[in-house]
C-alpha cells in the first residue's frame, strides 16, 4: 500500500464515512511532521469547510441517528458505537428509546440530516436536552451547529490516534 493509501486507511473515517477529506488533505500536502492531532485537525477542518455545500451535507448525512436503527442492529462504525456507548445511549429504557426515535424522525424530516452532537463527556440526559432544544432551530443555524459538532467529533477521534501537539 502506498503512503497515501496508509494515510487514508488510518484517517479516512475521522469524518464519518467521508474519506474524501483525508484524500484531499494528503493530495494538497497539508500533512506536517511531526503529525499531531491539532495540526491534522486544522488541515481536515480546512478541507471540510472548503468542500461544496453538497459535500458538507453528505458528511452530515453519513452520521448515524443517535440510539437509532444502526445502533440496535450493530451497524455503527467502531468509533460511533464507542462514542454512543460512552454516553449511555446503548442502555436506554424503552421510554427513552421511544423519545430518541421520535426526535430522530422529527429532526431528520425537518433538516434532512441526522442530529449530530459530540457525545463525549455528555450523559443521555444532556444529549436529550440538546436534542429537544435544537429540533426547534432554523435550518441555517442547525446546519452550522451540526457542522461544528462534526468538527468536534473529528478532533476527539484524532486525539485518540495522535499526540495532541509536538510539545
Amino acid at each position: 500500500m502506498t503512503a497515501r493509501g496508509d494515510f487514508i486507511e488510518r484517517f479516512g473515517g475521522v469524518f464519518e464515512h467521508s474519506p474524501f477529506i483525508a484524500e484531499r488533505v494528503y493530495d494538497e500536502g497539508l500533512i506536517f511532521v511531526p503529525m499531531t492531532a491539532r495540526g491534522l485537525h486544522d488541515a481536515m477542518v480546512s478541507v471540510f469547510r472548503r468542500a461544496n455545500p453538497a459535500e458538507r451535507l453528505s458528511v452530515l448525512r453519513a452520521h448515524p441517528d443517535l440510539a437509532g436503527r444502526l445502533a440496535i442492529a450493530g451497524g455503527l462504525t467502531a468509533d460511533s458505537a464507542s462514542e454512543q456507548a460512552g454516553a449511555g445511549l446503548d442502555r436506554l429504557s424503552p421510554q427513552e428509546h421511544a423519545r430518541f426515535t421520535e426526535l430522530n424522525t422529527a429532526y431528520t424530516e425537518k433538516f434532512g440530516f441526522p442530529f449530530i452532537i459530540a457525545v463525549k463527556g455528555l450523559t443521555k440526559n444532556d444529549i436529550l436536552s440538546a436534542f429537544e432544544t435544537r429540533v426547534h432551530n432554523g435550518l441555517d443555524q442547525e446546519f452550522q451547529t451540526a457542522t461544528a459538532e462534526v468538527e468536534k467529533i473529528a478532533r476527539l477521534r484524532l486525539v485518540a490516534l495522535l499526540p495532541e501537539s509536538s510539545t
